[in-house]
């Protein structure tokens, strides 16, 4: 039905042992070590082990798509290529980083291979090809609505030979994990520009830079997703110099808008991978449980409820493909109609999905027994990130009657 590359399904193969054979068997030794580290966002043995696996066996920067393929000797596999693998990786929710292919870092790795010097991609780049650090975008702000990204508040001023940067910032992920190195900070540094898609800058910050504060881990439904996590920060009087500038001043919603596009639709892909593994857990639950007689496969709802969810993934993963492959075709920016379409069905779809398969497990489908409970916490989360569904909506909105509208 679908004719993915040679490439992608070597890629497929591969990637469907790896799992079989390092992920799934060790999914109870990873929590028990993310139990009892010392600290939680603390980089795990575990990982490390598993990430040379991965790189030895050439699974690494497999998002990275043909365009920019001269930076990696892996990857260089189309949108289309990419989704079943990134949906293999989904099945388990921290597996992308084993491949280094796992948020913020794929769209952070897009953003500097697009927009970054040389001297930044030899910094910061290379590194985070090789994973040997870790990175985090920080764009949305407690005090604002930051689903319209122009509202953002915090300071970006030139000072002498640097920037000097000022305000809060959270929901950051990655910034509390012990290996990230690198933020890219999106404000304002010409706040009264009239176009304000031009008010906005983005800047590269150390983290080690003084001045900039880690207050608080934050939280998604009780999960705080660690190790990787997601923070509350503050920069006060942060300095960097002016050669930290991503691309030019006043070009931040630019890069802002072509590194999002991409990073929502993967995380469309791995929530499929989410889905279908629920589904499969949910059919195996209800052929081993009896209730008033029968098992519960034999029940009827049982029976409607397994066959919506079916119906869903495949219809989920129908969009996000062609989705794919029109983003493959026309470019991002071309492609915007149907990432909006993907971005704003596909979580909420996933979440009533394993809403499902956690009733089916009774009590136990809320527990950290399986791993239901907190895939769902990330489609929820998926409903926010990347841009709230009502300002994807709008903007699908507007755009389907502009095309089918003879007064428009």
């Amino acid at each position: 039905m679908f004719d993915f590359s040679e490439k992608s399904r070597r890629y497929q193969q591969q990637l469907n042992a790896f799992m079989t054979q390092n992920i799934y068997p060790r999914e109870e030794e990873y929590t028990a070590q993310l139990h009892v580290a010392e600290n939680r966002y603390g980089y795990l043995p575990i990982m490390h082990e598993l990430k040379t696996k991965a790189q030895e066996q050439g699974l690494w920067n497999l998002f990275i798509p043909p365009s920019l393929a001269e930076f990696s000797d892996h990857g260089g596999l189309s949108n289309f290529d990419y989704a079943p693998l990134a949906e293999t990786m989904g099945r388990v929710l921290w597996s992308p980083e084993v491949f280094n292919c796992n948020a913020p870092d794929t769209g952070n790795m897009e953003v500097f291979m697009k927009y970054a010097t040389s001297a930044q991609q030899a910094q910061w780049l290379t590194p985070l090809l090789a994973g040997e650090i870790r990175s985090s975008y920080a764009m949305t702000e407690p005090q604002v609505a930051s689903s319209d990204a122009t509202n953002v508040e915090l300071s970006i001023v030139p000072d002498g030979n640097e920037w000097v940067l000022n305000g809060r910032k959270w929901f950051i992920t990655g910034a509390l994990y012990e290996r990230t190195r690198i933020f890219i900070v999106m404000g304002k540094s010409d706040p009264h520009n009239t176009n304000r898609h031009k008010q906005q800058t983005q800047v590269l910050v150390p983290k080690d830079t003084p001045g900039l504060q880690l207050i608080r881990p934050l939280t998604t439904l009780g999960y705080d997703d660690a190790p990787i996590g997601h923070a509350e920060m503050v920069f006060d009087n942060v300095r960097v110099p002016l050669d930290n500038v991503l691309l030019g001043a006043g070009r931040g919603f630019e890069i802002a808008q072509g590194r999002l596009g991409p990073g929502r639709i993967h995380h469309c892909m791995r929530l499929i991978g989410a889905a279908q593994r629920s589904l499969e857990l949910a059919c195996k639950r209800v052929a081993s449980r009896t209730t008033f007689g029968r098992t519960l496969s034999q029940h009827q709802s049982v029976r409607e409820d397994i066959a919506r969810c079916f119906s869903e993934i495949e219809m989920a993963r129908l969009l996000v493909l062609k989705t794919c492959k029109k983003m493959d075709d026309a470019g991002t920016m071309g492609a915007l109609d149907m990432i909006a379409a993907s971005k704003t069905t596909v979580p909420l779809m996933v979440q009533n999905i394993i809403d499902r398969c956690m009733q089916m497990h009774g009590a136990g489908g809320l527990t950290a027994d399986y791993c239901m409970a907190e895939a769902f916490n990330y489609a929820r989360w998926c409903r926010q990130a990347d841009g709230p569904d009502q300002v994807h909506q709008m903007a699908l909105g507007k755009m389907v009657i502009t095309r089918y509208s003879e007064d428009a």
